[in-house]
């Protein structure tokens, strides 16, 4: 297997990272003011350590927990509502916590939070596991968001006028802010990671995260009253619901993972057979999802389009014998034959009672982009043009191989969708094949 070259590698780091490294530059400087402010508090009494030490071992424990959400997303939940909850504490069981005023006791709860983070990625990190530096950035600034704007001005107010609507009323709009902080930065990185729109990438960002979301936010809002009234051992007895609702979260994420494991497997029984060119399956599955972003997809889609371009050549397995001559390259065949082999798929996906709007997908591959009412789905037009570049390129990283697959579906309008052509265009001179 040929080797990327070196500048390409350059050249695509500097593209990926560049969002990433504005963050850990911003994090980074709010971290070093604060730890200086904390150094001198600390030196002058000004920190209560009981407090310090207790929402610390809070937002600590939450980073260990932390929790794999679908599409390869990181999220620390507890954590953030530790960091949250103490941006915004007014009392410990009836005494005011008066020295987190002003923009310094802001720097403060960054130095706490930050502080806890480190502790709580240290196992991971002893395990080899990644250190998740991003996302503690991420959240580290959405705690610094609703830190800078509740203690110079909310805390005055809600100390001289203390009522517990007028609480709520500040401390609602603060915490959504500080979610959403978290949830448009994590969305704008990975719209630089995976290539995809702004626009589309926070939607989908928001879409994944908005159950998630008002868990914290009504934790959020638990933890601060509660810590008034049952001060700090109020931490521990309120554990317990986060980890139910972590534990059901998890297991959300578990059953997508197995749902696109289990696809995974049922499209290399066409390599193993030998009715397809190995690594095929694969490869059409990336370059259709690589497609779908261009084209402005939500995540939701793109996921369906990733099944069923992993899929989408399981019909074959009803041939006596493969496709001869393209080791599986159905665009060798009769639009009669891939309507039956397309038909023959879905009928075998169906089978599975939960993967239906996949078996649509595959059903209509074989369908003209025109003349045929109605007209095939999106996603479907997308795989057939995936599976046609990678019958006629297959893994070659030849320029000349590719530019001639392109030019003869641009010919065939009839059969390829215009746009999904553009785009396919743009994603494969955009990107070398081994990035696919």
């Amino acid at each position: 297997m040929t080797s990327p070259p070196t500048t390409d590698r350059w050249a695509s780091w500097q593209a990926l990272d560049s969002g990433r490294l504005l963050l850990m530059s911003t994090a980074a400087m709010l971290v070093l003011a604060a730890l200086a402010t904390a150094t001198i508090s600390v030196r002058m009494s000004h920190v209560p350590m009981d407090v310090a030490l207790s929402f610390g071992g809070f937002i600590a424990f939450g980073e260990l927990l932390r929790l794999a959400l679908p599409g390869g997303r990181e999220a620390a939940p507890i954590a953030l509502v530790g960091g949250m909850s103490y941006a915004m504490l007014l009392k410990v069981h009836g005494i005011p916590h008066n020295n987190l005023q002003g923009e310094f006791g802001a720097l403060l709860v960054i130095a706490v939070a930050a502080i806890g983070m480190l502790v709580g990625a240290l196992p991971h990190i002893a395990a080899g596991r990644p250190a998740g530096l991003t996302g503690m950035c991420t959240r580290l600034v959405a705690i610094a968001c609703v830190a800078f704007i509740f203690r110079p001005a909310g805390y005055n107010l809600l100390t001289h006028h203390m009522s517990w609507g007028l609480a709520l009323a500040v401390m609602m709009p603060l915490v959504l802010l500080g979610w959403l902080a978290d949830t448009v930065i994590g969305g704008l990185i990975r719209a630089d990671d995976v290539g995809a729109r702004f626009r589309v990438a926070i939607i989908d960002e928001i879409r994944v995260q908005w159950a998630l979301g008002a868990a914290v936010c009504a934790s959020v809002i638990i933890t601060v009253i509660g810590a008034e009234v049952m001060g700090l051992a109020e931490l521990a007895v309120f554990l317990g619901p986060l980890l139910v609702t972590q534990v059901a979260f998890r297991r959300y994420a578990g059953i997508r993972a197995t749902y696109l494991q289990t696809v995974r497997s049922l499209a290399r029984v066409t390599e193993v057979a030998g009715y397809v060119e190995a690594g095929h399956s694969r490869r059409v599955s990336r370059l259709a999802v690589a497609v779908g972003r261009e084209l402005g997809m939500p995540e939701q889609d793109l996921l369906q389009v990733e099944y069923a371009a992993l899929m989408h050549d399981i019909g074959q397995l009803s041939l006596r014998d493969p496709i001869p001559g393209g080791a599986g390259a159905t665009v060798l065949v009769s639009e009669a034959d891939q309507e039956r082999i397309a038909e023959l798929g879905a009928d075998v996906i169906r089978q599975a009672g939960v993967l239906e709007e996949v078996a649509e997908l595959v059903r209509c591959q074989s369908w003209p982009a025109r003349g045929r009412e109605p007209a095939a789905p999106l996603g479907s037009m997308i795989i057939r043009a995936a599976n046609t570049f990678d019958d006629l390129v297959g893994a070659s990283t030849d320029r000349e191989r590719s530019a001639s697959a392109l030019d003869r579906m641009r010919q065939d309008p009839g059969r390829y969708n215009s746009r999904v052509v553009a785009a396919l265009t743009e994603v494969a001179g955009r990107r070398p094949a081994w990035r696919l």
